[in-house]
């Protein structure tokens, strides 16, 4: 079983149902591709709770807004306006410890970014060493516990070229729970695999939300959110069209926009 990382001082530990993760107003913009162009609105005021112990999917098209609302919970992205708060601390305060916060909030990406040149087991320890200030056989030990969690002991001395890309990605999801953060975030991690190596990360995925791992994930994979999602959030156009249950935002739509986006996607 993953345990979550304590909070830190400045924070109270919510309990399982409470809000873990809240966005209130939260706004973001990117210059246009010219000059003179105005800004493109990629997030309007979107406001989420994500609850401990939670497994929220957001599902939408390209443009829609998901990738970049995780890079603003993860802080790669600054908000334009609105707040984030983790554990009741805000983390759009100019003043927060940045490497803090994502000690505390994985994040996983499509593409595995693994140091070729590095085995699987330096690369599950590089940041906990080099940002985090752990010693390397404190982060050596947490590595090769988090990679027999992954189904990956066996390969803790190989290099990434010398697994499959389900493999790849496993160890990726591993490296960001090495520190055994509070939240995890995932963004499209299977739209890389080729198809006979997508289960193998659903399966970890679902393991650790019956784990009670909260998460956040971009997929398009409609089966595993019904299986899986506790609340599923359809993005349009940078704003929140619907949210609920699977059985609603899935099999019974409110929102037109949804409605449309899974006629697409199915077609």
């Amino acid at each position: 079983m993953i345990t979550p990382t304590p909070p830190a001082a400045r924070g109270t530990a919510p309990t399982a149902g409470d809000v873990l993760l809240s966005l209130r107003g939260v706004r973001k913009s990117f210059p246009g591709r010219h000059r003179g162009e105005p800004r493109n609105l990629v997030l309007r005021d979107v406001d989420l709770d994500v609850r401990a112990g939670q497994c929220v999917v957001l599902i939408g098209g390209s443009g829609s807004g998901k990738s970049t609302l995780l890079r603003c919970i993860n802080l790669l992205e600054t908000i334009d306006d609105g707040v984030i708060t983790l554990d009741g601390q805000e983390l759009t305060d100019p003043r927060v410890d940045v490497d803090d916060i994502r000690s505390r909030i994985g994040i996983v990406f499509q593409s595995y970014n693994l140091f070729p040149h590095l085995s699987v087991v330096d690369n599950v320890t590089l940041a906990p060493v080099r940002v985090h200030g752990r010693s390397k056989a404190e982060a050596r030990t947490a590595a090769l516990e988090m990679l027999e969690r992954v189904g990956l002991a066996d390969k803790a001395t190989a290099r990434p070229d010398d697994l499959s890309g389900g493999q790849q990605q496993r160890v990726a999801i591993a490296r960001a729970l090495v520190n055994r953060p509070r939240l995890l975030l995932l963004d499209e991690v299977t739209s890389a695999l080729d198809p006979e190596l997508v289960g193998e990360v659903l399966d970890l995925l679902r393991a650790l939300a019956d784990d009670g791992m909260t998460m956040i994930l971009n997929t398009h994979e409609m089966g595993f959110a019904r299986q899986v999602a506790d609340v599923v959030a359809h993005l349009h156009g940078g704003v929140i069209a619907e949210i609920g249950p699977p059985s609603q935002v899935i099999d019974a739509p409110a929102s037109e926009e949804t409605r449309r986006f899974l006629s697409r996607l199915h077609a």
